[in-house]
């Protein structure tokens, strides 16, 4: 189970990604960074860095079966040499999303907003990993951390539009964007 845990250390003196640029798209911002390290397998407190933010992986949700069959057909893993681009977006939603049923969560997130349609037309180039952080007490509710090329940068422009333009996104109330570079 620990290996479900992540640590994202923004820090100045080092680490495996530079930063690129610190957005805040909506809410309060964090503070800046040079350089981005990620820690597996430890929740606890790190010390390290400006700042810190946790998440883990979890199983896929407001996913139906030929969905998420679709999704690991053509998801790329991350790590790949190529993909020296990525991006952490956190996001935290408003508490109205969090008193939506599960149900009438899952009818924004795919029936009206086509959150996986979305993404599955930027699969393989661009890879992407979800991390759960509201159910550990973080600021954030998710760490969408992204992997790609540079030449699929306007693709992955392509995809953050389309997200952000979609109804889901009305129930974002703090979301930062942060590109990277590997080291």
């Amino acid at each position: 189970m620990a290996d479900n845990f992540f640590d994202f250390i923004g820090d100045n003196n080092d680490g495996h990604w530079r930063i690129r640029s610190i957005s805040t798209i909506s809410g309060t911002p964090i503070p800046s960074a040079d350089f981005l390290t990620i820690q597996q397998g430890n929740l606890q407190p790190s010390g390290q860095g400006t700042w810190s933010l946790k998440g883990f992986r979890s199983n896929i949700r407001y996913a139906e079966r030929p969905e998420k069959e679709q999704l690991i057909a053509v998801q790329a893993p991350l790590g790949r040499s190529e993909a020296t681009y990525a991006a952490l977006i956190p996001i935290r939603k408003t508490a109205a999303w969090w008193d939506l049923t599960q149900e009438e969560r899952r009818a924004i997130f795919e029936k009206k907003s086509h959150h996986t349609e979305i993404g599955l037309r930027y699969l393989p180039a661009i890879a992407r990993q979800l991390y759960h952080s509201r159910d550990i007490g973080e600021p954030f509710d998710f760490l969408t951390w992204f992997e790609f090329a540079p030449e699929h940068e306007a693709q992955f422009e392509a995809l953050l539009m389309a997200l952000r333009q979609s109804e889901e996104w009305l129930y974002v109330d703090r979301e930062i964007d942060i590109r990277l570079e590997r080291v």
